[in-house]
């Protein structure tokens, strides 16, 4: 996968997963009551980026992003300090 920006010194440049429409009992939620969701797929780093690659799927701070649609995908910028887990 590979992304439109290139971030710059320890910046990420994420793509968020899938919210899910249904919940587990089969009732079916609206936009605005969905819940986002705080694992992303890693698509570029910085330079200065330590532990993480390309392709990792993280888990990072909720309210700590910068987000950008860029040809109808949203990308996600996180400093490498706000990124909590890889899975």
């Amino acid at each position: 996968m590979s992304a439109p920006l290139k971030p710059l010194a320890d910046r990420v440049v994420a793509v968020r997963d899938a919210v899910s429409t249904q919940t587990a009992s089969g009732i079916y939620l609206p936009d605005n009551a969905k819940e986002k969701p705080v694992l992303a797929k890693v698509a570029a780093i910085g330079p200065d980026v330590k532990g993480i690659k390309v392709g990792d799927k993280i888990v990072y701070k909720e309210y700590s992003t910068t987000e950008l649609k860029i040809d109808g995908t949203e990308y996600l910028i996180v400093k490498e300090e706000d990124i909590l887990a890889t899975v």
